[in-house]
């Protein structure tokens, strides 16, 4: 069965063999995970579909392509917390800190290490609560805290084992790679005994590349020969090619090579590098590569060739810098694209902005409301509204001016706006158009919200408006709406309900609060405040 023919159900177990393992073959991964988000959006599934193009956004990265990983990544984040989806939200933070990390910004990448361990929930699987906090252990690592580092590190190691989560042998790994890194080698090679023994008790085979960290460290310790051995294992398990990416190849021909250097068998060195520089050169692995150069040196000077070594040295001196050269450059267009993309993002977000605000008055608007009110309708049993008229509006438009007209208009949306937010904080105004206003006040009573309408309707009244209107007044009706006064609990009952109680202040004299309790005994008239 393709991933087209699947149901939701078997489409997400399938992505969670991806997400939960450690793939080797990222491009193969990248092509199964777009078409699992193409089955997940012709289902509706818009949950799978998302954690498909995270699984995109991962394998990317994995395949070098670091750039498109970070344009990518802003919007899995932002539909992850949009749709308050914990467990892809713990997932983006761990790719985000890779991220951050590649580039060499190790504060940001622990920032985002710490997010996905923090996020973890009771959803989260075993192999995400042993592998986040071994990448926070990571992160600690490279931003040069390592006594914490070495106290997630033995946490998630004590998680691991208690899960009894193969995710152990990946953890204890890196850990023995972070050791061997900082010049631990005996502590590094007591990690990768355990790291052996448990391969061996859970009969779980280790991957080329820990048996390239074990022949790694062997070799720091001078042990040449358990070296050669592990080496010429890795290789074996490498050529079954189901274990990692082909390139991986030439680093472990490197490592040999050091161990071959190690005892003195130097023609078979040089055969191991030799091959190493004939797949680096074909595949162009540049990182790979430096390596070559620098052994190489290492083994013309093990024979005794100084001048061969010396060579070798200034060769591996000036590829080391144009790597260096172009890791940098890599970095830069990818920070660039990270800059570019936060920043539309952020352009983004002013125009929605914009699209809900009120030009003139600075207001939120009717598509706000269309927005924000249902679903206050269907959480708040409290909720009221009221619809805020300008009084006799068209004589001052007639008879001073729109501009007038348009001060008039600004004045009383900043008096909206200051007296609803000091009221109730929750609450907004919006204009609706022409002279006409809303008030939203969640978790308000009617009676609550009555006497505060009217407290608005009296600071309008008692504006110094004569600078502005010069005779004319300006003053306000408002109908009032909670939801029990609606014939049903919808945007367009509740507005019109409101719009009736509007109308009948206007007929029952202006200047004045209505709502349904006082359709026969207005209140708020001016006379009587």
């Amino acid at each position: 069965m393709n991933e087209r023919e699947m149901d939701a159900e078997t489409l997400s177990a399938v992505l969670l063999k991806i997400e939960d393992r450690r793939s080797w073959d990222a491009r193969a991964e990248l092509a199964r995970t777009l078409e699992i988000e193409r089955a997940a959006l012709a289902l509706g599934d818009e949950l799978i579909a998302a954690r498909a193009r995270l699984c995109q956004i991962n394998m990317r990265m994995r395949s070098g392509d670091v750039t498109a990983a970070a344009e990518q990544i802003w919007h899995v984040h932002q539909w992850a917390m949009e749709h308050d989806a914990r467990q892809l939200l713990a997932r983006t933070h761990l790719v985000w800190s890779a991220i951050h990390l590649h580039l060499g910004d190790a504060e940001q990448g622990l920032e985002h290490a710490v997010l996905a361990v923090e996020l973890l929930d009771d959803d989260a699987t075993d192999h995400m609560r042993v592998w986040h906090r071994t990448k926070l252990a990571d992160a600690l690592y490279f931003a040069g805290d390592m006594d914490a580092a070495r106290i997630r590190y033995a946490q998630a190691e004590e998680l691991a084992v208690h899960l009894g989560s193969p995710a152990l042998l990946c953890l204890l790994n890196n850990y023995a790679y972070v050791e061997a890194s900082l010049g631990n080698q005996a502590l590094a090679e007591e990690v990768t005994e355990r790291l052996q023994q448990l391969s061996a008790e859970w009969g779980i085979p280790l991957e080329p590349a820990f048996l390239d960290t074990i022949g790694a460290i062997q070799v720091s310790n001078g042990h040449y020969a358990a070296a050669a051995e592990t080496m010429r294992l890795c290789l074996e398990r490498h050529t079954e090619g189901k274990w990692d990416d082909a390139n991986d190849m030439a680093q472990y021909l490197v490592t040999l090579a050091q161990a071959q250097r190690g005892l003195g068998e130097f023609a078979a060195a040089q055969d191991s590098l030799d091959e190493s520089r004939r797949q680096c050169v074909e595949r162009d692995l540049g990182e790979s590569l430096v390596r070559v150069h620098q052994e190489q040196a290492e083994l013309h000077a093990a024979r005794g060739d100084f001048r061969a070594a010396f060579e070798a040295h200034k060769t591996f001196f000036e590829v080391h810098h144009q790597q260096q050269s172009l890791q940098r450059e890599a970095r830069s267009r990818t920070r660039q694209a990270m800059f570019e993309t936060a920043e539309a993002r952020q352009e983004a977000e002013r125009f929605r902005e914009q699209a809900r605000r009120d030009p003139l008055t600075g207001l939120l608007n009717r598509r706000y409301v269309d927005e924000r009110l249902p679903s206050l309708i269907h959480t708040d049993p409290e909720l009221t509204v009221a619809l805020v008229d300008l009084d006799h509006f068209k004589q001052i438009n007639d008879q001073l001016s729109h501009d007038v007209g348009d001060q008039v208009l600004v004045r009383v949306a900043q008096l909206l706006a200051r007296e609803v937010t000091a009221a109730c904080p929750e609450g907004f105004a919006a204009r609706m158009g022409g002279e006409e206003f809303l008030v939203v006040l969640p978790d308000t009573t009617l009676p609550r919200a009555h006497a505060l309408l009217d407290g608005i309707r009296r600071a309008i009244r008692g504006q110094h408006w004569a600078p502005i209107t010069r005779h004319l007044p300006v003053t306000v009706s408002i109908g009032v709406a909670g939801l029990a006064d609606a014939p049903a609990s919808a945007q367009a009952p509740l507005l019109s309900t409101a719009d009736g109680h509007l109308y009948a202040a206007k007929h029952g004299g202006r200047d004045r609060v209505v709502s349904a309790a006082d359709l026969h005994d207005c209140v708020g008239h001016a006379s009587a405040a």
